[in-house]
């Protein structure tokens, strides 16, 4: 949610994880780009991204994971900024950008993109552009596939290369607990791993209204990519058994990983299994969390 102070005129969005609940790969275009059919949520847990009218354009990273990021123009932040600044050039006035890193780097719940998306909506309302989500999906989608349904925040259906979005009309909330062991993964590696790569769509989509509804559906689903990331980070295997330990409904690997997720029946449950992670694993990335039906 956006929180705007009209004395600084500072605008701070959350950039929640996003995780690919399943994601299966169906083609490949020409271009080298893959054709993918994701069903996605995003978390109630993510970056902050904080956006400011500023003398000078200024850029800044901290939190947990910052030192892992660079903080020049190679930046998808900022890269979203100049490619919205490139449309708009008479009302992008120079900004400060604060970027505060809690989710792992390269670890498939969408970090970079889902910063992207933040950084392209608050700006757009910092700089009272007056743009629909097609416009700045249309930018997006030029700097990384994933950026598009990032913007939507909210639970959705994705095909083609990312591009093509269906937002649930309803959808239930999801107790999940996310944990990855430390490992990054090269996405365009796991992609290039891949053995098949012609593999069906996702089921038709039926009613989800319930846990029960959203599992059932996702036990005739598989994330495509699990196998490839699996030859490449053995250590995968440990978060899987580790979650699988903690008596989950589901647990599957997001995106091209590393991490993972586990569906459990309530907030408590998954609270109870973060902590027992936590303990057994202490210098993992372990976040008890919750799916959100609507984004920022």
């Amino acid at each position: 949610m956006a929180m705007l102070d009209s004395l600084d005129r500072t605008i701070t969005l959350t950039a929640p994880a996003k995780i690919n609940l399943a994601l299966h790969v169906t083609g490949r275009r020409s271009d080298g780009y893959h054709l993918l059919d994701s069903l996605v949520v995003f978390a109630g847990f993510g970056d902050r991204i904080s956006v400011k009218r500023a003398a000078l354009d200024d850029f800044a990273i901290s939190g947990p994971y910052g030192h892992a990021l660079p903080d020049d123009a190679s930046n998808l932040v900022l890269k979203a900024r100049d490619a919205l600044r490139a449309v708009f050039p008479d009302r992008a006035t120079p900004v400060a950008i604060h970027l505060e890193k809690h989710l792992p780097v390269a670890s498939g719940i969408g970090g970079g993109s889902t910063d992207a998306a933040a950084a392209l909506t608050a700006l757009s309302s910092l700089w009272a552009l007056d743009v629909g989500i097609d416009t700045l999906a249309a930018i997006g989608l030029q700097l990384g596939a994933d950026i598009p349904m990032c913007l939507y925040g909210q639970p959705l259906i994705a095909r083609g290369v990312g591009e093509e979005i269906e937002p649930m009309a309803t959808f239930p909330r999801l107790p999940l607990l996310l944990a990855n062991c430390g490992a990054s993964i090269s996405t365009p590696q796991v992609f290039a791993a891949l053995d098949k790569r012609d593999n069906p769509p996702l089921p038709a989509l039926r009613a989800m209204r319930s846990l029960d509804d959203v599992c059932d559906y996702l036990k005739a689903t598989h994330n495509h990519l699990f196998q490839a990331t699996r030859a490449l980070t053995p250590g995968i295997d440990d978060t899987i058994a580790a979650l699988e330990r903690t008596s989950p409904r589901l647990v599957r690997m997001s995106g091209s990983g590393a991490t993972c997720f586990g569906i459990y029946d309530s907030d408590r449950d998954a609270e109870e299994a973060a902590a027992k992670l936590r303990r057994d694993h202490p210098d993992w990335f372990v976040v008890a969390t919750h799916s959100a039906m609507e984004g920022n």
